[in-house]
């Protein structure tokens, strides 16, 4: 029975249809399963059955294009090709390692070579029976891969065909072979074309479900690992979530109880600080205020302050009302009652300080919470703009609210920052103001108009232009008959520390001191180290590393030492200490840095930066002050030994005997030097001289001016009562 009126039987066109679907689900399974290397296997095994089948059943047939020889050759072709791929089939889909001669050369030589000479003699006879004497060959071929087949799989299990899965793949393969083997006797013999497709697909189709078994297999090994993964991997999911709740709720506890501890330790400072701030303040009103009773005050105000500010985040971090918003305020009084020590502050900056405010606007809130807003918005203001800047203070109405705005021309605060300006402990850099704070202002800022319903907008980019802008918009309140505002604030109307108004002076110079360069961004500490070590040196004072950096270009001796803070604005002491290092001037230079972060991290970064030696705040300053002298007095003793030794050398070098040296004597010039008062310096300078050297070399060794050896050396002529070179070094070695 043919089909669609080709030559095509029926049987085979139902293989060919049931192997176009295992085709198309070999592709789908390889697409799914790329890493599976059967598959490939399977998908030319099916495809050349295909072919077989598709080239058997239409050919020949007259009615389609070409001769009867070469639709007989093509389809006697796709007869020897398809059983040629068994042999490299089964070898790497059954790892039958016996059968690799088969795979790459054995079906070659008896399948492939036998075709073309089939072709060859079909050509030359024209006669199709004699060609098929030739197929002799590939049933002879076929006789001997049956018994290496064998072999092979008796090979592969070590020679025990007892277990059920060798059974069964030396009984599937040889079904498989057998009916291939037939296939040349089935066309001598012409039994049709449903018998030849019968028998050749179901022994490949029977070698194809034994692959197919083995997948299946392979796949539920898979699944039932991935199930058993699924629920490892459930279990370690649940654990580690508990074990995340776990170390979240350790981590917590552990936050609140350092938390407890510290606002426990603020607690304890709140009595000694009262007790503190009223005898001072006391004291201060009996016998007046002085410029060092004005610091302690200063800092004492701003202890209070922030021991304030921190209890007040953790009453509103637990959300506790600090103010009560009952009352009625006048926004304009309180804002103008507190304008004119931010005004005076920004004079003596050179800040410009315009404010534009409304009168009479009333707001119901308390008037300590609105005084808070004030302070601490204008305050930041101030801190984050420079000499020259400005700053602008406005209050007005809009659209029935109260809308209060600071604006400065300062740094700027990025968009990526302006969340977290709000968040507690937050900081940014600022400029020297000495105004360092805790950064609480802010946050409590928020809270505070978060607490009336109000918002706070920051609007600030710093890479469009300088400068930025708070806003403050706030429920305007409409008084009525009986309405009056509250009376005066009972928080302070101005900082809640004072901002110093101090200017340091370098100290006169002098030849006979040693010189102590000192870099400080606070104000008040600046003041103090300079008034404390100027008695004993000539000290210079500047508040960062870059004006430290230009302050040494002008000063009139290389410094002795320098003194530096480690966290300051524009460069910090780190910064500092690695840009004189790399000069050769100045990078002798000792530096003992001054931090309040003394950590095992910045003590060894500072190490790594040439520092001599880091000393942790707070700090008692006789220590400081002997550590000074220690340093110096250490680095001109070793100056004397180094020239001394340096001066033995030339003596030996000249051949010269001890009696011919005149330094040689150097118990006499010690003593001679003693006599005579010299100080450090002129005992380097009056060592040099004996050594010959002239003003210009003694200045280049000791990194001074030549005008100032010139200095010394005359106030050696005047102490040891000579007037010329040759004089005085007589009355030092002789």
């Amino acid at each position: 029975m043919l089909v669609f009126g080709t030559q095509m039987h029926l049987v085979t066109f139902i293989f060919v249809s049931i192997e176009v679907v295992i085709f198309f689900y070999l592709v789908i399974f390889w697409l799914a399963r790329p890493d599976d290397r059967t598959v490939p296997l399977n998908l030319v095994l099916i495809f050349l059955l295909l072919f077989y089948n598709i080239s058997g059943g239409l050919l020949p047939d007259p009615k389609l294009p070409g001769s009867q020889f070469l639709q007989i050759v093509l389809a006697y072709a796709t007869g020897f090709i398809t059983p040629s791929y068994f042999p490299y089939y089964v070898y790497k889909a059954f790892n039958l390692k016996k059968l690799k001669f088969h795979a790459y050369k054995g079906a070659f030589i008896f399948l492939i070579i036998p075709y073309i000479l089939f072709v060859i003699v079909f050509g030359l006879s024209g006669s199709l029976k004699v060609a098929q004497i030739l197929l002799i060959f590939p049933v002879l071929y076929g006789l001997w891969l049956i018994i290496m087949l064998f072999v092979a799989i008796r090979y592969k299990y070590n020679n025990n065909f007892k277990s059920v899965e060798s059974k069964q793949e030396l009984a599937v393969l040889l079904l498989s072979i057998a009916p291939w083997v037939s296939l040349p006797i089935i066309a001598v013999l012409e039994l049709g074309q449903a018998v030849e497709a019968s028998v050749t697909n179901l022994g490949f189709l029977l070698l194809f479900s034994l692959q197919v078994k083995g997948n299946i297999k392979q796949l539920r090994v898979d699944h039932e690992k991935l199930i058993k993964s699924e629920a490892r991997l459930r279990v370690l999911n649940n654990n580690l979530k508990d074990e995340v709740t776990k170390r979240t709720k350790e981590l917590e506890e552990a936050n609140q109880l350092k938390t407890r501890n510290f606002i426990n330790l603020v607690h304890e400072t709140k009595t000694p600080l009262t007790l503190v701030k009223n005898y001072l303040d006391e004291y201060i009103q009996k016998h007046g205020q002085n410029e060092e009773l004005g610091i302690i005050k200063g800092g004492v105000d701003k202890l209070v302050a922030d021991v304030v500010n921190l209890f007040d985040v953790e009453r509103f971090s637990k959300g506790f009302d600090v103010y009560r918003h009952s009352k009625i305020s006048d926004f304009s009084a309180i804002l103008e009652s507190s304008l004119p020590l931010f005004e005076y502050y920004c004079s003596k900056q050179d800040i410009k300080f315009n404010a534009e405010i409304e009168k009479n606007q009333l707001i119901k809130a308390d008037p300590n919470a609105i005084n808070r807003i004030v302070n601490n918005v204008i305050e930041n203001a101030i801190k984050f703009t420079d000499t020259g800047g400005e700053i602008r203070v406005s209050l007005t109405t809009k659209d029935g609210k109260l809308v209060f705005f600071v604006q400065d021309d300062g740094i700027g605060i990025s968009p990526a920052n302006q969340k977290k300006v709000f968040e507690p402990y937050y900081q940014i850099g600022n400029n020297n103001t000495s105004l360092q704070g805790m950064g609480l202002g802010l946050p409590i800022v928020k809270r505070v108009v978060e607490s009336l319903g109000s918002e706070i907008i920051i609007e600030s980019n710093p890479n469009e232009r300088p400068g930025t802008k708070v806003l403050v918009i706030l429920a305007k309140h409409e008084p009525g008959i009986d309405d009056s505002p509250a009376p005066a604030v009972s928080e302070p109307a101005a900082p809640y520390y004072r901002m110093p108004d101090i200017e340091i002076a370098d100290s006169a110079y002098s030849p006979e001191k040693r010189t102590i360069l000192l870099i400080e961004d606070n104000k008040d500490m600046l003041q103090f180290l300079s008034k404390k070590l100027m008695d004993k040196y000539n000290v210079y004072s500047t508040l960062n590393g870059a004006d430290a950096l230009k302050k040494l270009q002008e000063l009139p001796v290389i410094p002795d030492l320098i003194l530096s803070d480690i966290m300051m604005d524009k460069m910090d002491g780190f910064s500092f200490a690695k840009a004189i290092s790399g000069q050769d001037a100045y990078k002798h230079v000792p530096v003992i840095f001054l931090t309040a972060k003394a950590t095992a991290t910045n003590r060894m970064k500072g190490l790594k930066h040439g520092a001599i030696d880091i000393v942790p705040k707070p700090f008692s300053f006789e220590e400081l002050n002997q550590k000074i002298g220690t340093i110096l007095d250490t680095i001109t003793k070793q100056k004397m030994a180094i020239l001394n030794t340096s001066i033995s050398n030339l003596n030996q070098l000249k051949n010269l005997s001890p009696e011919s040296s005149p330094l040689i004597s150097m118990p006499n010039f010690d003593e001679r030097s003693k006599l005579f008062n010299l100080t450090p310096r002129e005992r380097e300078i009056a060592t040099l001289m004996v050594k010959g050297q002239t003003y210009k070399e003694i200045a280049t060794n000791l990194y001074i001016s030549e005008k100032t050896v010139t200095k010394h050396i005359q106030n050696m002529f005047g102490k040891a009562g000579v007037s010329n070179k040759v004089g005085l070094i007589n009355k030092l070695i002789r």
